[in-house]
């Protein structure tokens, strides 16, 4: 074989290493430095009165061997409005070239961050000089996901990536846990989906996933409640490395036991379930993992959700009257929007993403609040130790039943509609149209024969 000829096929073989990536990861500490009104419960304004930890934005860019840059947010916040990810994603690509499909902005839907811009814009009623601070702190947090995009480019270097899953047992589906009915169980997700970032033997970046609500706490601390616990946890089992947690199907489970409001057992319980979650990853870390090979080939798609016919002005207007607080605020929403849109809206836009590893991973985000059957299914029809599904991604759209929890009722399935400004529940084609997108953008991402 002559020189040339061997050269070749050293090149190809690098290209097909799976090795040939280079990572960056960086973060962005988004505490607030005032007190701040906090997210995530509806009804009395909680303002903040201490930091038990900071909170985090937190980025994972790969530039792959076929030179192309893809960036995974994870945010310590409530979530996203349409508004903040449409200027996040422009600045990301007017400034650092990423294309909309190769951004994930997933956040842990914590319940202990500010408020920010009109995300659950209806939950809170706040006085002028709280609005003021929330506008504060959002301008800080707009410019935090430019400078963690920045940051996490400008640190790429070359390195290896891996991925495996591990167990954890923290949630409980909040459906069918015990307070509400002893004689029946519930369907949950307790799988820890792990990738990890490796510079030679040292580990640069962790970024672990769970499907469970942030709620151990519900007092007036700044926290990332037990997700944020899990990675100060990961951060000092792992020294100089990026710990980032990314929300996965948990719109219906819970971490049970919990103790709601100011008291100290709750910060205690929620750092245990953060120990719980970390020692899960710890695990993953410590075994066999699966090299990943690129290039990521990603694509993003829109279907749309259909709304069932909601209540009629004259419906509204009759019984606003007896209305106080949030549901009074969510019938005014509904009556402006028939004086001047004519009605509520029928449909919304539903954003899928899906970033596929090679065989070795296929990487489904939805938007919204996603229940635990959208990750058993699609890992059930896609292969359930090379599928990792998330929610939680784009805006914090509502919560998002699948078919089962519509037709049950309840809180994810029907009420809770209403406080993301709908008219009303999703139609019983919900979980078929979302389906379908997300089937389509899997063939679509699939490697060439």
């Amino acid at each position: 074989m002559n020189a040339l000829a061997t050269a070749l096929l050293v090149a190809a073989v690098v290209c097909e290493c799976p090795g040939a990536w280079q990572a960056g990861a960086a973060k962005v500490d988004i505490t607030p430095g005032e007190s701040v009104p906090l997210a995530g419960y509806g009804g009395k304004t909680r303002m903040s009165q201490r930091v038990e930890h900071p909170i985090w934005l937190k980025a994972l860019a790969l530039r792959d061997d076929a030179g192309a840059t893809s960036v995974m947010i994870t945010a310590d916040l409530v979530g996203l409005s349409a508004k903040m990810v449409g200027q996040i994603a422009r600045e990301a690509t007017r400034k650092h070239g990423i294309p909309r499909e190769r951004l994930i902005l997933n956040a842990s839907h914590n319940h202990s961050c500010p408020v920010t811009e009109d995300v659950l814009w209806l939950y809170y009623e706040l006085t002028p000089e709280q609005a003021a601070v929330r506008d504060r702190y959002t301008a800080s947090v707009y410019a935090s996901y430019d400078r963690v995009i920045g940051d996490a480019i400008a640190n790429l270097a070359p390195a290896a990536v891996e991925f495996e899953q591990g167990l954890a047992g923290v949630a409980v589906n909040r459906r069918r846990s015990r307070p509400q009915g002893r004689g029946s169980g519930g369907q949950v997700d307790q799988d820890v989906p792990v990738i990890v970032v490796r510079d030679g033997e040292q580990i640069k970046t962790v970024v672990f996933g769970y499907s469970c609500h942030p709620t151990a706490l519900g007092g007036l601390s700044i926290s990332g409640d037990y997700p944020g616990f899990a990675q100060l946890e990961l951060e000092r089992s792992f020294p100089d490395s990026v710990a980032m947690f990314i929300q996965n199907c948990g719109g219906d489970a819970n971490p049970l036991p919990r103790i709601r409001g100011e008291d100290a057992r709750a910060t205690d319980i929620a750092r245990m379930y953060g120990k719980i979650l970390a020692e899960a990853v710890r695990q993953v870390v410590a075994g066999k993992m699966v090299p990943l090979s690129g290039p990521i080939r990603a694509a993003m798609g829109e279907t749309e959700l259909f709304f069932q016919p909601g209540l009629s002005l004259e419906e509204l207007q009759k019984r606003q009257a007896a209305l106080t607080g949030m549901p009074r605020r969510e019938f005014e929403h509904l009556i402006r929007q028939y004086e001047t849109l004519g009605s509520p809206p029928d449909r919304v836009g539903y954003p899928v993403q899906v970033w596929r590893f090679g065989p070795q991973l296929t990487l489904i985000a939805l938007t919204g609040e996603t229940v635990v059957d959208y990750s058993l299914r699609f890992k059930a029809a896609y292969g359930w130790d090379s599928t990792w599904v998330c929610g939680y991604n784009n805006d914090l759209l509502s919560y998002v039943p699948s078919l089962r929890v519509l037709r049950e009722g309840g809180y994810e399935g029907t009420t809770g509609m209403l406080e993301y400004g709908h008219r009303a529940p999703y139609t019983e084609t919900v979980e078929e149209q979302i389906t379908k997108e997300v089937d389509e953008l899997v063939r679509e991402t699939a490697a060439p024969n």
